[in-house]
């Protein structure tokens, strides 16, 4: 009996420098400094870039939102209504210790339908980085 496994490629360096290149080019274009986080499927660190004048919290965040993303595997933006209090992930946040973060800004990398990676993004408004995160995501389909 013959089986045929289709095996989908990693996300590699490569790949990362793409997404951290492509989301900062979109910020930069809107006048907006940030942090910029890129994992693998096992949610470690690929790449990591923080523009000189974004504020420091956003190497953190920008982690954060990627790691949510992956383990999710969802936008974080599509995760902000589920840990309201009254969502149904609202003790989710403190009853894991996982650096969770649900803000808009982290959306999971895909690859032949299946997550490969994540990508997170820090600094701007929660609507700004979820979008720089989106714009990377175009130019790695590319």
């Amino acid at each position: 009996m013959s089986t045929t496994a289709t095996t989908t490629a990693p996300l590699s360096t490569a790949d990362a420098e793409t997404l951290v290149a492509a989301a900062r080019a979109a910020a930069e274009a809107a006048g907006v400094a940030v942090s910029v986080t890129v994992l693998d499927a096992g949610g470690h660190l690929l790449a990591f870039r923080r523009d000189d004048l974004a504020v420091l919290i956003s190497g953190e965040t920008s982690t954060r939102k990627a790691y949510t993303a992956l383990q999710l595997n969802a936008p974080t933006a599509d995760l902000v209504e589920l840990v309201k209090p009254d969502g149904p992930f609202h003790s989710l946040p403190t009853a894991l210790d996982r650096p969770l973060l649900f803000i808009a800004g982290g959306l999971p990398v895909h690859r032949d339908g299946r997550p490969v990676g994540a990508i997170g993004v820090g600094g701007g408004a929660p609507e700004q980085d979820h979008a720089f995160a989106a714009a990377a995501l175009r130019e790695l389909a590319r």
